[in-house]
């Protein structure tokens, strides 16, 4: 187990972000926090026929419209309490409109959306149960300097690092999330609880398929 100060949010930024919180409460609190790099991605893809903004080159040469991210954050998920989820594309629309992407060149468009997916994940603060400490963050969006320069600021005064800072491979980690519950199932261990699907009862899930 890595030696940071909790408590600890491990962030997952991939299609969607999430947040898993690691601190003194017994059971685990899980979440969609809201866009990932799913809407940066598209809007890259569309633009510049790139299939993402690598390293967040565009993002840091970009304006960030600060109007834009406050009124996509008005959006009632970011203030729905836990547990909750979201598709790669629920918010495609939304944030289209609110963030009038069409009205903007490539840097800044690119740049407002990779703030919204900062902020956005830190409207989570509020609804854990204490704020976290450390954040630590896996996925595509660890590779995203500009992201994770924007996180540090929207996190602050927490420390934020990518999962490979600290000991872990980045590209692994849901995979070896998965791999961990396949374990707890083999063992009748609960792998999904009220405060992370809203389940009556932690319960075991899923069903072994034997060759």
């Amino acid at each position: 187990m890595i030696e940071r100060p909790r408590p600890i949010a491990v962030l997952n930024v991939g299609g969607v972000a999430n947040v898993t919180f690691i601190g003194g409460v017994p059971d685990p609190y899980a979440c969609d926090t809201g866009p990932g790099n799913a809407l940066i991605d598209d809007f890259m893809r569309e633009r510049t026929g790139l299939a993402h903004d690598p390293s967040g080159e565009n993002a840091a040469r970009g304006q960030v419209d600060e109007d834009a991210v406050k009124r996509v954050l008005a959006h009632p998920f970011f203030k729905q309490k836990l547990p909750k989820s979201l598709d790669r594309n629920d918010f495609r629309t939304w944030v289209a409109a609110q963030a009038r992407l069409s009205d903007k060149n490539v840097s800044d468009g690119a740049a407002t959306l990779t703030a919204i997916t900062a902020a956005s994940i830190a409207a989570i603060i509020p609804l854990l149960p204490e704020p976290p400490r450390t954040w630590i963050v896996a996925g595509g969006g660890a590779q995203n300097v500009t992201l994770m320069r924007m996180l540090q600021q929207w996190l602050a005064p927490a420390s934020v690092e990518t999962a490979t800072a600290a000991g872990w491979n980045s590209d692994s980690v849901e995979a070896q999330a998965f791999a961990y519950m396949a374990v707890r199932h083999l063992r009748g261990l609960p792998i999904t609880f009220p405060t992370t699907t809203g389940v009556p009862k932690a319960m075991a899930g899923g069903v072994l398929a034997r060759p």
